[in-house]
């Protein structure tokens, strides 16, 4: 028994060390080792892998954020594997020349097709796909002050081009929003308009609605050639549902804050409502998705939905890749 381990150690150090194939500087290339088991894997790459990115905002401002890269092409049957460094080194490549956009994005996919491959006289890899995220810093003003705090938003950007459907681009944001429940509102004005007619003499006469941090993950799938960025899409949430939480304010501002959420009282199903309205008017906007949560200040659960435009194939609770 021994023998036969001894022996078969031996046979898979011999082939470690005797690799049919060499690279340039002559060091065994298991990677480019024919593949006798025919099968192919979708989606092979890279993730975590952390680079700064340049990104432009649209104050002119252009700033390095610190991002995290997922990387991958797919790896066709009889193939053993891909060069996943090459996935980094064109990353960084294209990173040095310019801002992440729609054209940063092509040219990053459309090298993975080509330097990918094995040899030049290769097709270009069927699929290619990339995903960034970071969180995008934007300066928000205050409400009433003439002051302002960076405001930061959970952003995810992806991207993936193949050869039977072209370029096609995704951007995810976190959105946080302050909701007041309106039967908790009517209920408190209710109360107070009767301790003022002293109809009760219960409490002091003020009642508090409960409002609560909320919190909306909206994916988009752009159209085709459309312009639309980050700060589009910030823009569309903050037209839908006014109330976005604040990252600087006075007492001026607390003030116009509370006024606001009096303004829009909302439960999970209105904002919900609401951002169907102005999604659906964008042309932009090939498709969507959002997933909201009220984070309950009365209840020790949480309020959600989720609400998508609705087309056929499109965008539902399965992730796109």
């Amino acid at each position: 028994m021994a023998l036969k381990t001894e022996n078969r150690d031996h046979a898979v150090t011999e082939k470690v060390l005797n690799c049919e194939i060499q690279d340039s500087t002559g060091l065994n290339d298991f990677q480019k080792l024919p593949d006798r088991h025919g099968i192919a894997i979708p989606r092979v790459g890279i993730n975590r892998f952390r680079v700064p990115l340049t990104f432009k905002h649209r104050d002119g401002s252009i700033m390095n954020h610190d991002c995290e890269a997922s990387m991958y092409v797919n790896c066709s049957a009889g193939k053993t594997g891909i060069n996943m460094s090459r996935l980094c080194s064109i990353l960084q490549n294209e990173g040095s020349t310019g801002a992440v956009n729609s054209k940063f994005m092509k040219s990053v996919l459309g090298r993975y097709r080509t330097d990918l491959r094995d040899s030049d006289d290769e097709e270009k890899l069927d699929e290619a796909f990339l995903r960034i995220d970071l969180s995008y810093p934007l300066k928000q003003l205050s409400l009433k002050s003439n002051n302002w705090g960076w405001q930061y938003y959970k952003t995810r950007i992806e991207a993936k081009e193949s050869k039977s459907k072209g370029l096609e681009t995704y951007l995810t944001i976190e959105y946080e929003y302050s909701s007041t429940c309106p039967c908790s509102l009517s209920m408190a004005k209710q109360y107070e308009a009767d301790f003022a007619a002293g109809l009760t003499s219960e409490g002091n006469g003020i009642g508090v609605a409960h409002g609560q941090r909320s919190r909306a993950t909206a994916k988009v799938k752009l159209a085709p050639n459309a312009v639309f960025g980050i700060e589009d899409l910030i823009d569309l949430l903050r037209v839908a549902i006014p109330t976005e939480t604040q990252s600087l304010v006075k007492r001026i501002d607390e003030q116009a804050f509370a006024i606001l959420n009096g303004s829009n009282p909302m439960f999970v199903e209105h904002a919900s409502k609401r951002l169907f309205k102005v999604f659906n008017e964008d042309e932009r906007l090939a498709d969507w998705i959002v997933s909201l949560e009220h984070f309950e200040s009365l209840h020790s659960h949480n309020a959600c939905a989720v609400i998508f435009k609705g087309i056929e194939n499109g965008l539902t609770d399965s992730p796109v890749f």
